[in-house]
């Protein structure tokens, strides 16, 4: 039973919400590359829009890194690339173009180091969907915030049994940067 109240989340019989942001900053800090995923569609700079769009639609994805021959990463391919495409042909009758003209060639990236608070406030303050893991300009994995989510939910199951305290997740969802959340639950 989930029960919503402003940003915080309710979970019968876990740890309280103290315990559970401790595990996550003080313990052993879940790191970027323990959540990725590293097996990903990407797209090569040489596909034309129309191709890009096809393998997003098949794939069911709103989104791809663009990657060169090479392993470099060059940006992201996603919806919005898609409508910048759609307002470019109809004012100025653009052929088919590369997806390059359209990709997002700085996106948010974190590394494999990256900490969950910080992978979390980083989805929070850029509003994105999803964020490469790059290692020396290398693409080495995704990170989703379904994966984020997955990993609280697999966390907090993980905590309920023997557990009355209630889990709060506002320190998560509330905006605050992750120094300012340690320096909050270390009091």
């Amino acid at each position: 039973m989930w029960m919503v109240r402003a940003q915080s989340c309710f979970v019968p019989g876990s740890l309280n919400g103290g315990k559970f942001m401790k595990r996550l900053l003080n313990d052993r800090p879940i790191l970027a590359r323990e959540i990725m995923t590293r097996t990903l569609v990407t797209l090569s700079p040489d596909l034309d829009v129309f191709q890009a769009i096809d393998i997003l639609l098949k794939k069911r994805i709103s989104g791809a890194p663009v990657v060169s021959a090479d392993g470099k990463f060059l940006g992201i391919f996603s919806e919005s690339s898609c409508m910048r495409f759609v307002i470019n042909a109809a004012y100025d009758n653009l052929p088919d173009a590369s997806i390059l003209a359209f990709t997002d060639p700085n996106p948010p990236t974190i590394t494999p180091e990256t900490d969950l608070l910080t992978i979390c406030q980083t989805f929070i303050d850029q509003a994105t969907r999803r964020l490469p893991v790059l290692e020396n300009g290398r693409l080495v994995g995704n990170i989703s915030r379904r994966d984020v989510m997955r990993v609280i939910a697999e966390m907090a199951k993980g905590r309920q049994a023997g557990h009355a305290e209630p889990l709060y997740l506002s320190a998560l969802l509330g905006g605050e940067d992750s120094e300012a959340l340690k320096q909050k639950l270390a009091r």
